[in-house]
């Protein structure tokens, strides 16, 4: 006998988890998730979860520490209330920057993460386009992965992308694998930027490796964050005479200058997914396009419920 289906969301992407909801045709969740005086995050489960399948919808995006303990404590509260089976659904994964030891003496916090979200309980976890994929592996609970990338090459097709005239470029040689399924689906050719990273959020571009002259040219990244490393490569881009440079991420961050950093540079789109919020500057932005990542978790969502496959979702 199936057991009952019930979807709770934290603060940090509520608008997310109702078009889930929406979507698998159930009510969100009641849970209250507020804050003492100080500062504590304090949560109530408000309706019965004993035996029944729970899904937390929570992006760890900013402010990520306040949204990741979030996540952690309304998993604890469900492990508490006797829940059958606990799922965090985690569309942008925070700290997945810090996937290894890329200095002496410093974290490996995705690794920490992963522990913390497994200590609190939960069963298994889902999440969108890590910065890394190995990151799957720091859980020793079962982990889905799985891409914002058909959603993606939907509006770029709408944007009129595709074909011999455009050419897919990775940022920089991790995400060559990445470029390369855009361009095969797209039908589009493929160049590599060659960037130098002297500290981190700061970016300069060496070289480019490929042809994009007179092309359109497309980046893709999994994370826009700053916006320097992408506005930098669009420059050096279109100085290398391309007709034109948009652009392509799953993670919409946009801290800092971001927005306004885009608004000035050559780029004539940026479509991203509501995997983070998106924040009133890059609304009012009219470059950036969002596409929604809703029912794609939500038919994830259903298919863990029913214990299918979502392997064809991967793609």
């Amino acid at each position: 006998m199936l057991k009952a289906l019930s979807i709770f969301s934290g603060n940090s992407n509520r608008a997310l988890a109702e078009e889930i909801c929406k979507f698998v045709e159930i009510p969100l969740g009641r849970a209250d998730v507020t804050h003492f005086s100080d500062g504590e995050i304090y949560v109530e489960i408000g309706e019965n979860v004993r035996g029944v399948h729970c899904f937390v919808v929570q992006s760890t995006c900013t402010p990520v520490n306040q949204s990741l303990m979030e996540l952690l404590i309304m998993i604890d509260a469900l492990k508490r209330a006797s829940a059958g089976s606990i799922v965090a659904i985690i569309p942008y994964f925070g700290y997945a920057r810090q996937d290894r030891k890329a200095k002496p003496r410093t974290p490996i916090t995705a690794k920490l993460v992963a522990n913390l979200i497994t200590a609190a309980g939960a069963d298994r976890a889902l999440a969108m386009d890590l910065h890394a994929g190995q990151i799957q592996g720091f859980f020793d609970i079962p982990f889905d992965h799985l891409f914002g990338m058909p959603v993606l090459i939907e509006e770029l097709r709408v944007l009129g992308y595709g074909g011999e005239q455009t050419v897919v470029v990775s940022p920089d040689a991790g995400g060559v694998e990445r470029a390369r399924a855009f361009s095969k689906r797209l039908g589009a050719g493929l160049a590599i930027i060659d960037k130098r990273r002297p500290s981190p959020n700061v970016s300069e571009v060496m070289n480019i490796v490929g042809d994009v002259k007179g092309k359109r040219a497309v980046i893709v990244d999994d994370i826009i964050d700053t916006a320097g490393t992408l506005t930098n490569a669009a420059t050096a881009i279109m100085n290398a005479g391309a007709s034109s440079v948009a652009a392509s991420a799953s993670h919409a961050v946009f801290s800092g200058k971001a927005v306004a950093r885009i608004t000035d540079s050559p780029l004539s789109h940026v479509v991203v997914t509501n995997t983070i919020p998106p924040s009133e500057a890059s609304q009012a932005c009219g470059k950036v396009r969002v596409r929604s990542v809703g029912r794609l978790l939500g038919e994830a969502i259903k298919r863990i419920h029913h214990g299918d496959s979502i392997s064809s979702l991967f793609v």
